[in-house]
C-alpha cells in the first residue's frame, strides 16, 4: 500500500472514530439529561417498578420537569433534603400535570401530590387525567431541623398508577399572622351511605338539623368576637353537599371516623379556590 493511500485510510478512519465519538457523547449527554435529578433522591415501594425521568418535551415552563410513571401499582417519589427552623411554617407549591393516575380502591389520599417523607403530612392527591395545575402543602416544621420534601405519585395510604409531571417548585418560610378575622367553612354531607361489615347504612341530616348547625355556627361566631372582645372575628362559610358521605375510616380504639382523605374529593375545589384557616365537616353517624 502506498503512503498516500495509508495517509488517506488513516484519515477516514480518524473521521469514522470522530464521528462514533461525538455520537456516543450525544447520546451520554442525553442520558444524562434524561436522569438528572439533582440533589433529588428516587424513592418506590416496590423497587425497579416506576420509572423516573426529566421530560423535555412535557414541561410548564422552561424547564425540564420530572416524570414519574407507574405501569403497575406503587408508592414511588423523589424527594430532597432540605434544613429548616424549628416551629416555623412551610409552604411547598408545584405545578402538576397527570395522566391515567388509578389507584386500587379509589382512596382520595392517593395519587399526584406533595408529601413530607416519613409522615402523614401531604397535600391534596390528585387522580386521573389533569392538565397542570398548582398545588401546594403547608406544614410546621416543629421539632424537625431537617425534613424530606417529596412529590410523589402514591401515598402513604396505598399505591397508584399511571404518570406524573412535576414542575416549578417552591419552599416558602412563613411569617406571623396578624390578621385578627378567620375564615371557617363547614360542609355539611346531608347524606351518610356507607358499607359496614356488609351492612349498608343509609342516614340523613333533617332540616332541624340544618337549623340547629346554622345556629350553632352563628353563636361560635357571635362567642369569637364576645370573648376576645372584639380582637377576633370568626366568618363561618356553610356548604350544604348533596353528594353521600360513602367512605368512613376505623380505628381499633375508636371505631369509625371521618378522616381527611374520607371527604376530600368532595370539598378539595372550594377549598383550593379560597384561603380558609379551618375547616369543619358534619355528618350523621347513628
Amino acid at each position: 500500500m502506498t503512503e498516500k493511500k495509508k495517509g488517506i485510510l488513516g484519515r477516514i478512519v480518524y473521521i469514522i472514530t470522530v464521528i462514533l465519538l461525538c455520537g456516543l457523547l450525544y447520546y451520554a449527554y442525553q442520558y444524562y439529561q434524561s436522569n438528572n435529578f439533582n440533589d433529588f433522591i428516587r424513592s418506590e415501594s416496590n423497587l425497579y417498578t416506576s420509572q423516573f425521568k426529566r421530560d423535555n418535551e412535557v414541561k410548564y415552563s422552561d424547564k425540564k420537569s420530572y416524570s414519574i410513571e407507574s405501569t403497575e401499582y406503587n408508592d414511588a417519589m423523589f424527594y430532597e433534603r432540605v434544613h429548616v427552623e424549628r416551629n416555623q411554617p412551610y409552604k411547598v407549591t408545584c405545578m402538576v400535570k397527570t395522566e391515567n393516575v388509578e389507584v386500587k380502591d379509589g382512596s382520595s389520599g392517593i395519587g399526584a401530590q406533595i408529601s413530607i417523607e416519613g409522615s402523614t403530612e401531604r397535600s391534596v392527591a390528585i387522580q386521573g387525567t389533569n392538565d397542570w395545575q398548582k398545588i401546594e402543602l403547608i406544614f410546621n416544621s416543629k421539632d424537625r431541623d431537617v425534613v424530606n420534601i417529596g412529590f410523589r405519585l402514591g401515598g402513604n395510604l396505598g399505591e397508584a398508577k399511571g404518570k406524573a409531571w412535576f414542575s416549578d417548585f417552591k419552599l416558602e418560610e412563613g411569617v406571623p399572622e396578624n390578621d385578627s378575622d378567620w375564615n371557617f367553612a363547614c360542609f355539611i354531607f346531608k347524606t351518610t351511605s356507607v358499607n359496614i361489615n356488609n351492612s349498608e347504612i343509609n342516614l340523613k341530616v333533617t332540616d332541624t338539623d340544618i337549623k340547629d348547625i346554622e345556629n350553632t355556627i352563628s353563636r361560635f361566631e357571635n362567642s369569637c368576637y364576645a370573648l376576645s372582645e372584639g380582637k377576633m372575628t370568626a366568618n363561618c362559610d356553610i356548604y350544604e353537599l348533596d353528594t353521600p358521605l360513602s367512605k368512613l375510616s376505623y380505628d381499633k380504639e375508636f371505631g369509625y371516623y371521618v378522616a381527611p382523605e374520607d371527604v376530600e374529593n368532595q370539598i378539595k375545589d372550594v377549598i383550593s379556590s379560597k384561603n380558609y384557616d379551618h375547616i369543619f365537616v358534619v355528618v350523621r353517624l347513628r
